[in-house]
């Protein structure tokens, strides 16, 4: 199926970690692949919006190439054509009410009101009890508020026996009950693998409860670890399984919820034989709902679940200021907005991979990471700021997260609107103001439709640009500015440039 572009008509959707190519226009030259397994490591759905008041909707992943002012449709069922929406935000208020309407449900408040601490970057395999107690008692003893605390990789006894580490956890219910008394929600990583040199798998395998490559083997996958089996959970038994698992955890220890990794679409192919023959970004859709079933959940791989109660984080972002760090953070997050993924945070303050050179830091960079994600609906921190930031930056830090703080119950009142009404809670500034010019913007945004935010996004910069739009606006310093024009800001390091609508 072939869609002319209009003129003036720009495109966003579709994955996630392709938004920082976004908007695609009719001078385009681009694949937006959604039927490669490879193609994204966070979420997609197969949507794409227009600021023309139109949308490309598929029931299952298709491939929409952008060439000579066409868009090429491909896929295995039919390309919906919607037209007639009026602009972007009616064109995604529409796909949203009738593909994807929003559950009514939320992820637990917490996640809103509070920032995230993970142990990943800062422990990275070698996490223990006592590195874990140390990591939490940092965060308090360095005046940043408790919130949610996921204990990464390496907590468990081996991948798929999701039992704390004997030698590395003496007293895991001690442990949490400290991290409770801390004010700590606890966490616990996961993934829907085994390893397949254990007793668990063995068991499994015994049970039917394991995927099957095309010649009816047991599948052993390569993943970033290493090679294992992977969990049917399409097998109304492996559910259970699992299940049992992760609530044994709940009522022996107390863990407040899971961070469900893994599950991307590359861990399966579409002749894999399972309970129930899916396409691969369908089994990582099972996943998805396999996690709704807890209040506190985290998942960066997501297919077709836009409007349910699910946290979705962006993958794992570089120690760097380039479109492999922090300046993917902005259009990334907003194309989670375009795409139902309302409940999302922008990755790890400072980074989250682990393969960074952690060994370099640049304390500019974590200060600026933090002030993008101060505005956001979430925030999360791993690499601790008290042990690689000077006084002066971990103050500065500091007052990022507690300004998440002062506007969690704002944050909060926009997500309770999102989980009826679908719209995001951070939204694209031209989603808010059409037919004002903010199409190619990616570099501020929208919280809700009162507070414009605008990062600094380059180093040693002392001054940027804001575009604002019609009205009145306020600054955090108290000025005044009107609107329908670009200012230029004075900044220093300190400073995160935001500003209040004034509705009057």
């Amino acid at each position: 199926m072939r869609v002319k572009i209009l003129d003036n008509e720009y495109w966003y959707g579709g994955i996630v970690d392709k938004g920082l190519h976004m908007p695609l226009d009719k001078h385009s030259d681009f694949v937006l692949d959604m039927t490669d397994v490879c193609a994204s490591l966070d979420q997609s759905t197969p949507l794409i919006l227009s600021t023309r008041g139109r949308y490309l909707w598929s029931e299952k992943p298709f491939s929409a190439i952008f060439r000579e002012g066409e868009i090429v449709c491909e896929g295995q069922s039919e390309v919906l054509v919607s037209e007639g929406h009026e602009n972007l935000k009616g064109a995604y208020l529409a796909a949203c009410r009738r593909h994807f309407p929003f559950s009514g449900r939320l992820p637990n408040e917490a996640f809103f009101r509070m920032p995230q601490y993970n142990t990943w970057i800062e422990l990275q395999y070698n996490q223990t009890q006592q590195g874990v107690l140390d990591y939490a008692h940092g965060i308090i003893d360095h005046g940043l508020p408790a919130g949610i605390l996921m204990i990464d990789d390496g907590w468990s006894e081996d991948y798929g026996v999701w039992q704390f580490h004997k030698g590395k956890f003496s007293d895991p219910k001690g442990m949490i009950d400290e991290l409770h008394k801390l004010g700590f929600k606890v966490m616990l990583w996961v993934i829907p693998v085994v390893s397949p040199d254990c007793a668990t798998f063995r068991e499994l395998r015994k049970k039917d409860y394991l995927v099957k490559d095309k010649d009816g083997k047991i599948a052993v996958r390569e993943w970033w670890n290493g090679l294992s089996a992977v969990l049917d959970l399409t097998n109304a038994g492996t559910w259970s399984w699992l299940k049992e698992q992760l609530d044994d955890l709940q009522e022996v220890y107390g863990i407040d919820g899971f961070k469900f990794d893994g599950g991307d679409a590359y861990f399966y192919t579409g002749e894999d034989q399972a309970a129930e023959q899916l396409l691969p970004q369908e089994y990582t859709s099972v996943y998805n709902r396999f996690a709704l079933q807890y209040d506190f959940n985290e998942l960066r791989s997501a297919y077709g679940f836009g409007g349910q109660a699910l946290v979705t984080r962006l993958q794992d972002k570089q120690h760097s200021w380039d479109k492999s760090g922090l300046n993917c953070l902005i259009p990334n997050s907003l194309v989670q907005g375009l795409l139902g993924y309302a409940y999302h945070c922008p990755d790890m303050i400072g980074g989250g991979d682990v393969g960074s050179d952690y060994t370099r830091i640049d304390e500019e960079l974590i200060v600026r990471y933090a002030q993008v994600s101060a505005l956001m609906p979430m925030m999360q921190f791993s690499l601790a700021p008290w042990r690689v930031l000077s006084e002066k930056n971990r103050d500065i830090v500091r007052k990022a997260a507690l300004l998440h703080v002062k506007f969690s119950d704002y944050i909060m009142e926009l997500a309770c609107h999102a989980c009826t009404s679908g719209e995001p809670i951070i939204r694209h500034m031209a989603y808010e103001f059409p037919e004002e010019g903010f199409e190619t913007i990616s570099d501020q945004f929208m919280l809700g439709d009162t507070v414009l935010v605008a990062p600094v996004l380059i180093k040693n910069m002392n001054e940027r640009i804001v575009r604002l739009p019609k009205g009145k606006w306020q600054a955090a310093d108290g000025n005044v500015y009107d609107g329908d024009t670009d200012i230029c800001v004075k900044v220093t390091v300190e400073e995160l440039p935001y500003f209040i609508r004034n509705k009057a």
